[in-house]
């Protein structure tokens, strides 16, 4: 396992923004964990980090952008403990990391905008039946036409 990355991105709601997270791998695209906040909060991100290393292991280098979840020392230090190397995108460079940032496009077209879920509970649900569609039956033409959980079984 090379690289897998963790971002987030707000999603808007009737009252406010939940905070959506999702680390994935860059290889075949799967997302490995993701969670909801209706907070900004370094040590939410580091519960799900976390969680994603004990369930899948630990990669040669993990890839942020520079948000004061991902700077702040207590989640760099998980990563530095393991021998992680990290990598951060430079500032205002969503290109730097464009597997995250088609992620959140799909997850935008493909149910937020088209469901516009009115409770952080429906939007949990939603997002759950999601993410178990985009793994194992959405087929990516970047992965010629495979799934990710495909891809990610194999590799």
């Amino acid at each position: 396992m090379l690289c897998k990355a963790f971002h987030n991105t707000y999603i808007p709601m009737d009252k406010g923004f939940m905070n959506l997270c999702a680390i994935i791998d860059w290889n075949s695209r799967y997302v490995l964990a993701w969670g909801l906040s209706n907070t900004h909060d370094s040590g939410f991100c580091q519960e799900l980090l976390e969680q994603a290393l004990q369930k899948h292991g630990h990669p040669e280098i993990f890839n942020t952008d520079q948000g004061s979840e991902f700077t702040a020392n207590a989640f760099t230090k998980i990563l530095n403990d393991r021998y992680i190397k990290i990598n951060m995108d430079g500032k205002g460079r969503a290109l730097d990391n464009i597997f995250v940032e088609r992620l959140w496009r799909s997850v935008k077209y493909e149910y937020i905008y088209l469901s516009r879920p009115e409770t952080g509970i429906a939007l949990y649900e939603g997002l759950s039946e999601y993410f178990d569609h985009y793994n194992s039956t959405r087929m990516h033409q970047s992965l010629s036409y495979k799934t990710p959980e495909d891809v990610y079984m194999v590799a």
